[in-house]
């Protein structure tokens, strides 16, 4: 038996002593008749409301609630520090006020326990802001100790699959998911003043569209059909477009049949927009000018550390043609190439790419592995090749290149936009070309989406589009390096618990 599976033995046998006391204690207020899971309480402050205000509050009564995070006694007084939702305050029990009966049964209480307090506000004489309490509530009684008491603090695996406990012990967790909502609020409010109308498109679609991308299935027991979660609302937001909306977001989830990293969840966030009559010069202003207004309205300035670095998000942002990237920082010029000589240049480069490989699919590889970890200061790069850009429109001076772009901040693309392509039978034929692709075994090629193609047939004005993706965004503006850190509740694999 090796010493981490001993230490994990000793720490369920001390977790289970801790919660044994606890269900006494349980027993114990059932037995006095006390309700250890209890009922409504209104509050009248909030701990930081408190502390702000002590100079007009000083001597005045208050109701206050929250959690016990820290208990200390000396002899016929007790101090304990209560958390809420807004910080903490302490608690001053003395047993000449309380009573020497409530005193005893303030004793049954543990770290962990959800009180509701009636007390004095007032200064100790160590100059500590805190409530001298005339009543307690037990409110919920925690039957589990906090993670302070064993050994699952340390363990950042369990922080996540366990976020409702992580959020009590690291007050600065509640910090990300405050901001996340901060961040998503800002977006929403900056769209609707740009004129952006809100929507809400199915998530279960009969075609999975709208990306590359490798779809989760379920099925639909009353119609007896299989459907697959949206990867992307784009093509419902576009028939939008057609039936005659100007401009349309979406804020919501999509989910995608891939794998697991710091940067990719199964589900994740994202903002899909798109403005008729747009393209996507348009779309890379409205880009810069989105991050720059969430960085001045919640991080303070368009100026922002992530990870240690400087990162200035002050439009305008440099644009460079994808090709010209991979020649700058590969020093390998595929311009032109054919699917074999782009092939050639892989194998030289000690790239490796399927026997099979497209010249689009060389250029992607390239990207990847020379110029992606290089884009640290935001910069969009432009001009995809048409093959892996099927929805967008193709530049009039190079018809095997899309008027599309991405934009790249700390190495991560945070965004895809482009002008949309609207000639439903250049649309059809990159369907076909998608269809052939996935029956060679590209299980991420588009699906054919005959109706999409109707609804083009009768008009769709010209546009741009651009899809934001909201988990990384939040990633760079709390300095968070893993998906996981601003999800509340990432995907993890299944394991037996403590």
């Amino acid at each position: 038996m090796n010493d981490q599976h001993v230490d994990h033995m000793e720490d369920r046998t001390e977790l289970n002593e801790l919660m044994a006391v606890r269900r006494e204690k349980l027993q114990d207020l059932l037995d006095l008749g006390i309700d250890p899971f209890g009922e409504k309480f209104v509050r009248t402050h909030a701990a930081q409301e408190i502390l702000d205000n002590f100079e007009d509050l000083e001597e005045q009564e208050t109701v206050i609630a929250g959690r016990i995070m820290s208990m200390r006694t000396h002899g016929k007084a007790s101090f304990a520090d209560l958390m809420d939702h807004t910080g903490r305050i302490q608690l001053y029990f003395r047993a000449d006020t309380l009573g020497e009966e409530l005193y005893n049964l303030m004793q049954k209480l543990d770290i962990g326990d959800i009180v509701g307090i009636q007390g004095r506000i007032f200064r100790t004489r160590r100059g500590e802001i805190s409530v001298e309490v005339q009543a307690v509530k037990l409110l919920s009684k925690s039957l589990r100790p906090l993670p302070d008491k064993w050994h699952g603090l340390k363990d950042v695996d369990l922080r996540y699959r366990q976020r409702y406990v992580d959020l009590i012990v690291n007050p600065g967790v509640r910090e990300v998911f405050e901001m996340r909502s901060k961040i998503i609020q800002s977006l929403r409010n900056f769209l609707i003043a740009k004129g952006y109308i809100e929507v809400e498109t199915p998530m279960l679609n009969v075609i999975a569209g709208g990306a590359n991308a490798r779809p989760f299935t379920t099925h639909h027991n009353a119609l007896d059909m299989d459907l697959y979660l949206r990867i992307a609302p784009e093509l419902y937001l576009k028939r939008l477009l057609v039936g005659g909306f100007d401009r349309v977001f979406e804020i919501g989830k999509n989910f995608r049949n891939e794998g697991i990293s710091t940067k990719h969840n199964p589900e994740y966030t994202s903002c899909e927009l798109y403005m008729a009559y747009g393209d996507a010069n348009d779309m890379m202003e409205l880009t810069e000018e989105i991050f720059a207004h969430i960085a001045k309205e919640v991080v303070g300035s368009t100026k922002i550390t992530f990870q240690g670095q400087e990162i200035d998000l002050t439009p305008p942002w440099p644009r460079k043609p994808m090709l010209e990237a991979i020649k700058e920082f590969s020093g390998v010029d595929l311009t032109g190439l054919n699917d074999e000589e782009a092939r050639a240049k892989a194998k030289e480069k000690g790239i490796t790419v399927e026997p099979n490989a497209s010249y689009a699919n060389v250029v992607e590889e390239f990207f990847d592995a020379f110029v992606e970890p290089k884009l640290i200061q935001p910069i969009f790069i432009t001009d995809h090749p048409v093959e892996v850009s099927p929805l967008a429109k193709r530049k009039k001076d190079d018809p095997t290149l899309t008027d599309r772009f991405e934009p790249f901040i700390v190495t991560w693309e945070v965004a895809n936009g482009f002008t949309e392509l609207n000639d439903p039978i250049d649309q059809e034929q990159r369907f076909r070309q998608q269809v052939e692709q996935r029956d060679q075994g590209d299980d991420e090629a588009h699906m054919m989406d005959e109706d999409y193609i109707r609804a083009l047939e009768y008009g769709m004005p010209p546009a741009g589009g651009l899809g934001l993706g909201i988990d990384r965004m939040v990633m760079l503006f709390t300095d968070s390096p893993s998906i996981r850190d601003v999800l509340l509740f990432p995907h993890m694999r299944p394991r037996a618990e403590k």
